[in-house]
């Protein structure tokens, strides 16, 4: 017993002894002066940051992968060559976005911007893509999107826009909760108008919310407080849609198929093998993804149902890749942010690949002051346009003077980013700036599309019932999550 009581003893006055030391101060290699220290101007420093992992999302190690077509090209489009490309480490959803989020996106919006109801118009999705000429859809039109029944399925009918707007919107929520959560800034459920959270507008001083009970601290200016700044860590960077190569990468999964840096066998689908049916010995023949066995059989024999689902499923109806992603392939095709163009070797980056680079900046007004627009969105002006910088399609080089003077009544009806005025569509361009990628098969695609490797491509402004998408994240510093 006193053996005892002596070596309990001295771990608590080791304790004791641990918690008076003093902690040292992080100091400047460059200069030798202490961060973090009020006495000297309280410059601050914050050491050792790893990114969180936002609601959501999983972690995607980066790597190095052949992105492009496996199987043949059936299509004779000529338009996915095969090139190695680098993509760096990042976040993307764990399945497609869902009815019951974009429900909840709408309420903010009718809550938030009750004298504004356009904003809200503008972001219901067209329940009409499911209306046909020879079809019986009219319950699905009705009920798809509000349903209960629905709302784990993945929202459709929105736009490449819409879906932009989305990612804006969830990454101004997903930072204004944070903040909150940190006691760093007030709720405001009555937040409205100008007046709204978003993440630009509160790191650049305009938004007018309250303080929280535990505000930043300004080390520099006799204890006074502050806003979040970047340099803090505190905040999440934008939830944005995923590159065309970061889609591809994340779906084929090749993580699943190495042996140190030895690649045993590429993939057609996110999973290994040449077949839509599982070969696990637990789930073997069972149907990997939502989508069309043959014409006409969208779900199987009663009885003895394939896939189970006649349209779209429920998010997480099928297993998951091996980077834990639900319907990579099939359910809904997806958008990217990709400006579709017929792809080259002369017309990529090896790295972190991407067509429809646009550079902005905050728009200032003639006072110097950052401009926000009716509803706390902070304004941009575009300062670089690179969406055709070394497009290997001569035809999107053409100069407008060169054909337009051919026909100036076709020509007239063609927005100056036209990139194929030959090919038209009601004197639409086919191909265009506002044309992008989309990728994954659906569930009214046959096989072949549920390659990774197959793109497809969708004016900007339109949308279907079999288009959805999810979200990605870039993966700030270190290449390994928190």
């Amino acid at each position: 017993m006193k053996l005892h009581s002596v070596i309990l003893l001295s771990v608590s006055l080791l304790s004791v002894s641990c918690s008076i030391l003093p902690t040292k101060k992080p100091t400047s290699s460059t200069t030798g002066w202490d961060y973090n220290n009020p006495k000297n101007g309280g410059f601050e420093y914050k050491a050792d940051y790893s990114q969180e992992t936002g609601p959501g999302l999983v972690f995607i190690e980066g790597g190095t992968f052949p992105m492009g077509r496996v199987e043949q090209d059936v299509i004779y489009e000529s338009n996915n060559m095969i090139r190695r490309v680098t993509v760096p480490s990042f976040f993307m959803d764990e399945t497609e976005v869902r009815n019951i989020d974009w429900r909840e996106y709408l309420y903010w919006l009718r809550r938030v911007y009750p004298n504004n109801p356009e904003v809200y118009e503008a972001a219901l999705p067209d329940t009409l893509v499911w209306r046909s000429e020879l079809a019986y859809n009219e319950p699905i039109l009705e009920n798809y999107l509000r349903h209960a029944a629905y709302s784990e399925y993945p929202v459709v009918g929105v736009s490449w826009i819409q879906a932009n707007n989305f990612c804006n919107w969830r990454t101004d929520r997903v930072n204004e909760r944070i903040l909150i959560g940190e006691r760093i800034l007030a709720e405001d459920t009555k937040q409205s108008g100008q007046n709204t959270f978003s993440s630009d507008s509160y790191l650049n001083g305009l938004y007018n919310g309250a303080d929280g009970k535990k505000p930043l601290t300004n080390l520099g200016k006799n204890g006074t407080t502050r806003r979040t700044s970047m340099s803090d860590g505190i905040v999440l960077p934008r939830y944005r849609l995923p590159t065309e190569a970061e889609w591809e990468f994340a779906a084929v999964a090749l993580i699943g198929n190495t042996d140190e840096e030895v690649v045993s066998d590429r993939r057609i689908y996110p999973w290994n093998g040449s077949h839509i049916r599982s070969t696990d010995k637990k789930f073997r023949g069972e149907f990997m993804a939502n989508s069309v066995r043959g014409r006409g059989d969208y779900m199987g024999v009663a009885g003895a149902l394939n896939d189970g689902f006649e349209i779209t499923a429920p998010v997480k109806s099928f297993e998951p890749n091996d980077h834990g992603l639900y319907c990579m392939a099939g359910n809904v095709n997806e958008w990217v942010q990709d400006v579709y163009r017929p792809t080259s070797f002369q017309e990529f980056n090896e790295f972190q690949p991407l067509r429809g680079s646009v550079y902005t900046n905050f728009h200032k007004d003639s006072t110097g002051n950052f401009s926000r627009n009716d509803f706390g969105i902070m304004v941009k002006d575009t300062v670089a346009n690179f969406t055709n910088f070394k497009d290997g399609d001569y035809q999107s080089n053409l100069d407008e003077s060169v054909w337009k003077n051919k026909d100036d009544s076709i020509a007239s009806s063609i927005s100056s980013n036209t990139m194929y005025p030959g090919q038209k569509d009601n004197y639409l361009p086919r191909i265009s700036d506002r044309t992008r990628v989309y990728k994954g098969g659906s569930w009214k695609d046959r096989p072949y599309w549920l390659g990774p490797g197959t793109r497809r491509y969708l004016d900007e402004r339109k949308a279907t019932n079999d288009i959805g998408f999810r979200c990605a994240m870039t993966k700030l510093g270190d290449t390994e999550p928190k």
